[in-house]
C-alpha cells in the first residue's frame, strides 16, 4: 500500500499542577480553542475538547507520525505559556507532570464526546480523582497511587 491511513481516537485526561481549580468557566471556551489549534498543527485534529477548572479531557484522532506522548506534550507546553498571559492568577500556571490516555472504539465516539460534554454535571458528583481511578481500572492500566498526583 503506498500510502499510511489510520483513524485512532484517543481520550486524553490531565489536571492542573495540584489539581487547582484556575480554568474558570471565562477562560475555558478559549483554552479549547486554543487546544484545538494546537492539536491540528500536530496533525491531531480534536473531535471534542472539554473540562472543569482543575482538568481537561480531549478526545482527538491521534497524528499516524506523533506519538500520543508528543500530542500531550506540545498541547500541555503550548496552552501553559498561553494560560500565563491570560491573567494574573495564572502568572504561575501548570499542568500535571502525568496524563492519562485511552483508546476509544468508534463506535464509541458520540458516547465519549458526550461525557466530555457533560463534565460539569458529571463532577457535580465525582471528585477528579475518583473519575481518573475509575478510567486507570475501566482500562486495566496498572498503577501506584503514590505516583499518581502532584
Amino acid at each position: 500500500m503506498p500510502q499510511s491511513l489510520s483513524r485512532i481516537l484517543v481520550h486524553i485526561i490531565f489536571s492542573t499542577k495540584q489539581r487547582l481549580p484556575l480554568l474558570k468557566d471565562d477562560i475555558h471556551l478559549e483554552l479549547r480553542r486554543y487546544m484545538a489549534t494546537v492539536l491540528k498543527e500536530h496533525e491531531s485534529p480534536a473531535i471534542e475538547i472539554g473540562g472543569v477548572a482543575d482538568h481537561v479531557h480531549i478526545l482527538c484522532v491521534l497524528s499516524k507520525n506523533y506519538p500520543v506522548c508528543k500530542i500531550v506534550e506540545e498541547a500541555k507546553k503550548s496552552t501553559s505559556k498561553w494560560l500565563k498571559t491570560r491573567g494574573d492568577w495564572l502568572a504561575q500556571f501548570q499542568w500535571q507532570n502525568g496524563y492519562g490516555a485511552f483508546s476509544v472504539s468508534q463506535s464509541h465516539e458520540a458516547e465519549v464526546q458526550r461525557y466530555i460534554q457533560d463534565q460539569k454535571e458529571h463532577h457535580r458528583k465525582m471528585s477528579f480523582q475518583d473519575e481518573f481511578r475509575r478510567f486507570l481500572d475501566k482500562y486495566r492500566v496498572a498503577y501506584d497511587e503514590r505516583y499518581v498526583w502532584d
